[in-house]
């Protein structure tokens, strides 16, 4: 399960914005307390772990002092930088200075780090050393992992995915151990011909091909949603796509086996006949409970959407 996607991120931020402001300003009065106190703020850094960069400018836009970085990974590249950098034209301080209030950037790429944060900017009430303007960078992808509770399942995220990659390993090493088998058959077929041979022995072979075939769409299946695509775990849509293509595949094994017993059942062996239908009965069966579900689940995640769309409008 790959971490949020840049879209998934700008869809929930607009989602918990209010709430996003509303903690960002209150970081904002934190930090401006320790700088008018000189008190040491470093305990944000274990409270908020999103905090990217700190800075303070001047009346004209003129960056005072070098960043603050609350990350070790950039304090070597960051730290030492950004005395006396021209921010004037910067959307949020133009947007500072024509209000009073806190203002906060729309989500963007950042130059400094590379990654898509948000910036907040504040007035200070009192200005210090020249500092009239108080700006923090944030991850967003983080500061969302962290307003939603996922933080820690958002770190242990490396060590889930090396436990799918190890599972999808030894999944595509059966396909190797059956595609084999089945090479060597076939070269058996091929180089011994015996027309006195049972005529289903073909069959087998069609069996290790279809064991192949299922086991390896099962671990592409693994591969792609749990290790190289995003799955947003709060969205029912992740879930019930991840049901859709295991049952699919499941459902393609299963009636290309049906399909070789109903065969085995049309060259004479009568009593491969009630399992094929059977199994076909399941196909359907597992085809009907499927669109239900799907139908279902589509449906439901539809009326959420639209009472979370009514609740922002009604405030």
């Amino acid at each position: 399960m790959a971490r949020m996607s840049y879209i998934s991120s700008v869809e929930r931020y607009h989602e918990y914005e209010h709430v996003i402001h509303s903690l960002l300003e209150s970081i904002l009065i934190s930090i401006e307390d320790g700088l008018t106190k000189e008190r040491d703020t470093r305990y944000l850094v274990k409270q908020y772990p999103f905090l990217e960069l700190q800075y303070c400018l001047n009346e004209q836009g003129l960056q005072q002092g070098n960043n603050v970085c609350f990350k070790r990974a950039y304090a070597k590249k960051l730290g030492a930088s950004g005395n006396q950098q021209d921010l004037s034209e910067r959307p949020y301080f133009l947007q500072s200075k024509a209000n009073d209030a806190v203002c906060f950037t729309d989500p963007y790429i950042s130059i400094a780090t590379h990654h898509l944060c948000i910036s907040a900017i504040k007035e200070l009430k009192k200005p210090i050393n020249n500092h009239h303007y108080l700006v923090v960078d944030v991850s967003l992808t983080q500061l969302i992992e962290f307003i939603m509770g996922d933080t820690a399942r958002a770190n242990m995220s490396p060590y889930f995915k090396a436990g799918y990659g190890v599972i999808v390993a030894c999944l595509f090493g059966l396909v190797l151990f059956l595609l084999n088998i089945v090479f060597s058959d076939i070269y058996a077929l091929l180089t011994h011909v015996d027309t006195s041979s049972d005529p289903l022995e073909p069959f087998s072979i069609i069996i290790y091909i279809t064991l192949a075939l299922a086991v390896f769409d099962l671990g592409k299946t693994i591969l792609e949603e749990e290790i190289l695509m995003h799955k947003d775990i709060f969205r029912h849509s992740s879930t019930r796509r991840t049901i859709t293509r295991f049952i699919s595949t499941v459902l393609i094994a299963i009636s290309i086996e049906a399909l070789l017993t109903m065969f085995k059942a049309a060259l004479g062996q009568a009593e491969y006949l009630m399992p094929a239908i059977a199994m076909m009965l399941a196909v359907v069966g597992l085809l009907i409970a499927l669109a239900i579900y799907v139908y279902l689940g589509a449906k439901a995640e539809t009326l959420l959407m639209r009472a979370r769309l009514k609740q922002k409008s009604s405030k």
